[in-house]
């Protein structure tokens, strides 16, 4: 047992009346020793479910993204037109919805703008279909890469996928306790805020609850992000919904918050609801249809999210110019042609 942690653990899990928030510092340290297993099974379940009983302040994950930068994987910066873009999506995944971030990100690196994404395999609580599996569904896997081989794809495709099982085991061993006390702990909402990037960047941090937002938005001031964009996603995710407002928090440097609430009925991109994830091959062949330029079910809702962030990159100058080059590069052969660079490069590098 560690009595470094015990003291920790006691300051969170003290009750209601007399519990108290982590310091930066001491967040830092817990993380350490839970990432390091230095803390004992019991110690670490007993501090995930206390903290998120007390909830968790944007100090404390502050210095959780601390240990996160000083233990985790990191990519070099790339020589790039744009800012990269880190898209901090919920590593359990979709159930409800069809993704459509893949797509998205195919658009932004096809034009030049380097996207970096992050997750694992399907995790607890709600074992939905990871982003990773996504991509094996398209011919792209991202498993079983050195960091070596991220950072070279990388710098070629301006796409980039950090593995968790493969890139950053020390987080992935502590996935089972979420599984185990039935929750996702506050330290899963650091999924959402973690910048691996070296490089000038925009993070993306989707979510759910309002209160998720305000964490989000104190959290990463603190660490010292300066260009992060908050959005009110899908199940969580930064896929721009199309059945109500969508909303958007933007942060840049030095510059008070612009708010952005919008409507895809507004361009003719809206829905009475979302497009539904059903079966998986039902939605894979969907997924590779729409890829193929036909006009499918999930075609409206790619353009409204590519056009978005396609605009928000600063590839285009406005957002009716984002929704035209959505549609201009599903209806070209460049998607296609992206998708199997990348399938070429991490085959290679598997193979090597």
């Amino acid at each position: 047992m560690s009595q470094a942690f015990r003291t920790l653990l006691k300051k969170v899990g003290s009750g209601s009346h007399t519990s108290e928030p982590l310091t930066r510092s001491e967040a830092a340290e817990a993380a350490y020793m839970m990432l390091t297993q230095e803390a004992t099974p019991a110690q670490i379940g007993a501090f995930m479910i206390a903290h998120r009983i007390k909830r968790p302040t944007a100090e404390e994950l502050s210095g959780f993204l601390d240990t996160y930068r000083k233990m985790g994987p990191r990519l070099s910066t790339i020589q790039a037109d744009y800012p990269a873009m880190v898209f901090g999506l919920p590593y359990d995944g979709r159930s409800r919805t069809a993704p459509v971030q893949p797509l998205v990100s195919l658009m932004l690196s096809v034009m030049g703008c380097p996207v970096l994404l992050h997750g694992g395999a399907r995790m607890p609580t709600k074992y939905g279909i990871p982003i990773a599996e996504i991509w094996q569904s398209l011919g792209v896997d991202w498993q079983g890469l050195s960091l070596n081989a991220i950072q070279q794809i990388f710098q070629r495709t301006h796409q980039g996928f950090l593995y968790l099982p493969d890139h950053f085991p020390e987080a992935h061993h502590l996935v089972p306790y979420r599984d185990q006390i039935g929750k996702r702990p506050p330290l899963a909402t650091i999924e959402l805020m973690w910048c691996p990037y070296d490089g000038p960047c925009q993070v993306v941090v989707g979510y759910v609850h309002p209160p998720t937002e305000q964490l989000a938005q104190k959290t990463l001031s603190l660490s010292g992000i300066q260009n992060f964009m908050t959005v009110k996603g899908l199940e969580g995710s930064s896929d721009l919904p199309r059945a109500r407002t969508a909303i958007i928090g933007i942060h840049h440097i030095s510059d008070k918050e612009e708010r952005l609430l919008l409507h895809a009925r507004d361009y003719h991109l809206g829905s009475p609801s979302e497009t539904p994830l059903k079966a998986l091959p039902d939605y894979f062949n969907i997924l590779k249809e729409t890829l193929h330029g036909k006009p499918t079910s999930l075609r409206p809702a790619v353009i409204w999210n590519g056009g978005f962030y396609l605009w928000r990159s600063g590839i285009t100058k406005s957002l009716e110019q984002g929704f035209q080059l959505a549609q201009e590069l599903l209806d070209s052969d460049r998607l296609l042609k992206q998708i199997k660079l990348l399938a070429k490069e991490t085959d290679l590098y598997r193979a090597g």
